[in-house]
């Protein structure tokens, strides 16, 4: 039996790939770590939740070893938006962070995943389709950290014959996360704009084509990588996967379907807006799709209707 140490387990992934993976592996198998754990978060009614500080190797040493821990999916980092902030920080979290996890791994016999991100591209990269292999040349320090975590995760599988993985993840649309500090968290703010006030003023331009995900989508691709047969990984820690690519637009008409009083304005961050447009407008994800069986299951439609189902079900 797997037994998975999340780290990052508060974030924009983590709370809800918990609540998934335990529904998959059982509570006690699965183990949701966070720096700082709220004490009233609902998590820890549920099974076991650690304090760990990914910058601790000892931290992270005690955890696996207290719980036998097979598997780590390293969540743990600074997105792009927030990691502009603070570059130094940023760096030390994504990186660092990931070196710790991996050394960890490395002498204790783990598989690692960690997710990358489109934000590994650049201005440089082509926009349409943009294949798996290709010219990266990221702009952000989020970017690079997720380029040099891809190339240090593939040493490690290399040098050390740790079992690594990990997939780029587009923008992530959840009704249950908030959002993270991200470049594409425009495509959730949305949503409860639309509910509460009927109008949204995007930080991200008209036209400006991005990948995104829904979030049940980017949960099953974390556990199928997981699983799938590590003989057929060629990339393994590289794999781009997509399921839609829209600008606000193109959201907020669909949203009107729904809400059909909903407007939409814009309030364009230069700095957002920059990373943005140094993104691919949409992936070629074929590699994922032949190499472990990737396929999506939401597009804008079903993403939007299940969104707005599900933000009023919460009293959004």
């Amino acid at each position: 039996m797997k037994k998975i140490l999340i780290t990052g387990a508060l974030g924009q992934i983590g709370t809800d790939l918990t609540v998934y993976m335990r529904e998959i592996y059982g509570d006690e198998n699965v183990i949701p770590s966070s720096r700082t754990i709220p004490d009233d978060h609902f998590l820890l009614k549920k099974g076991p939740v650690e304090k760990v500080d990914v910058l601790s190797r000892a931290a992270l040493e005690r955890v696996v070893k207290e719980y036998s821990i097979t598997h780590i999916i390293h969540l743990a980092a600074i997105l792009s938006a927030k990691g502009e902030e603070n570059p130094q920080m940023a760096w030390d979290i994504n990186m660092n962070g990931l070196l710790n996890v991996l050394e960890v791994a490395r002498e204790n016999d783990l598989a690692v995943l960690t997710p990358s991100s489109i934000a590994v591209f650049g201005p440089d990269t082509p926009k349409e389709e943009t294949p798996q292999d290709t010219i990266m040349r990221p702009t952000t320090i989020y970017g690079i950290s997720k380029v040099s975590g891809e190339l240090l995760a593939d040493y490690y599988y290399e040098r050390f014959g740790v079992d690594t993985r990990g997939i780029r993840f587009p923008g992530l649309i959840s009704s249950e996360a908030k959002p993270g500090g991200g470049t594409t968290d425009y495509a959730v703010h949305i949503f409860y704009e639309a509910l509460k006030n009927k109008h949204y003023k995007s930080f991200i331009d008209k036209g400006t084509y991005m990948d995104m995900m829904y979030m049940p989508d980017a949960l099953r691709a974390i556990v199928e990588l997981l699983e799938a047969d590590p003989e057929k990984l060629i990339h393994r820690n590289a794999f781009n996967i997509t399921a839609m690519s829209f600008d606000p637009e193109e959201l907020a008409d669909e949203i009107k379907k729904h809400i059909p009083e909903f407007t939409l304005a814009y309030d364009v961050n230069p700095g957002v807006q920059k990373i943005a447009e140094s993104w691919p407008n949409s992936l070629d994800d074929s590699e994922a799709r032949k190499q472990w069986g990737w396929k999506p299951e939401y597009g804008i439609e079903s993403m939007v209707s299940d969104m707005i189902e599900k933000l009023k079900k919460k009293g959004v």
